[in-house]
């Protein structure tokens, strides 16, 4: 696995469930700003700009880093949790026997993450409520509307 030149920019399904969800989990860790979020369900998005299609973003998620190195896959996901230091948590995916199996789950995941999103609907909407929940109470002790949150990256116009 290569180290990115930050920021890495991940384009991802947000029409997927499980996608989003991943997606915002991200973003919450992301306290150094490194990870640029960009929906491509999104109206108006133009895969072209990255040099690649819309198809092959639904395919597999992409990655593209400040230098312009692309990553995609399992990999890109293994880049983005080392940028919000939970790199450990994907790291045996890319080692020896585990990283042909990972790689084959993930392309079977993305294949049919439209119906594991369906079917985790419920469990899903739990994981978002009980976000929102301590979201809710980490707000409730902001002083004056000032929180000690960091900034988050805006989605750049498409």
């Amino acid at each position: 696995m290569h180290t990115p030149a930050y920021p890495l920019t991940l384009m991802y399904d947000a029409s997927c469930a499980v996608c989003a969800l991943e997606m915002d989990a991200l973003r919450q860790r992301d306290v150094h700003n490194r990870l640029i979020l960009i929906d491509i369900s999104a109206e108006g998005f133009d895969a072209a700009v990255f040099g690649t299609t819309l198809e092959a973003l639904y395919a597999e998620i992409h990655a593209v880093d400040a230098h312009g190195v692309q990553t995609r896959g399992i990999a890109v996901l293994r880049l983005a949790y080392q940028a919000v230091g939970l790199g450990w948590v994907l790291r045996p995916t890319g080692w020896g026997p585990l990283r042909p199996l990972s790689d084959m789950g993930y392309r079977f995941f993305a294949r049919h993450r439209s119906t594991v999103s369906r079917a985790l609907t419920p469990l899903i909407h739990l994981v978002r409520e009980r976000r929102a929940q301590r979201l809710a109470r980490e707000m409730s002790q902001c002083s004056q509307g000032q929180c000690a949150m960091p900034p988050r990256h805006e989605q750049p116009p498409i």
